[in-house]
């Protein structure tokens, strides 16, 4: 019962990270990246390591996305601000 589980939870991991390197915007990846994070969460706990899931969950899912769009947002901004003193 649990080798359909597995495979649904692969197969959703693996959609995932095609379209994290198929999207081109930065923000969109971020938000991909985290649903990523959040398909690896559910694999993990599909695998009997809820420990690691929790983790994934915080630092995937929540953490490393957000300090990506922190990043973009101030290179943007970095970016416009140069672009009107010239």
């Amino acid at each position: 019962m649990d080798d359909p589980l597995i495979v649904v939870a692969l197969l959703l991991v693996a959609a995932c990270a095609t379209a994290a390197v198929a999207v081109r915007d930065p923000e969109r990846q971020a938000l991909v990246l985290a649903v990523l994070g959040t398909a690896l969460a559910v694999l993990f706990t599909v695998l009997q390591a809820p420990d690691v899931g929790l983790s994934q969950l915080a630092v995937g899912s929540a953490l490393t996305p957000l300090l990506l769009m922190l990043s973009v947002r101030k290179v943007r901004r970095r970016e416009r601000g140069k672009g009107r003193t010239r």
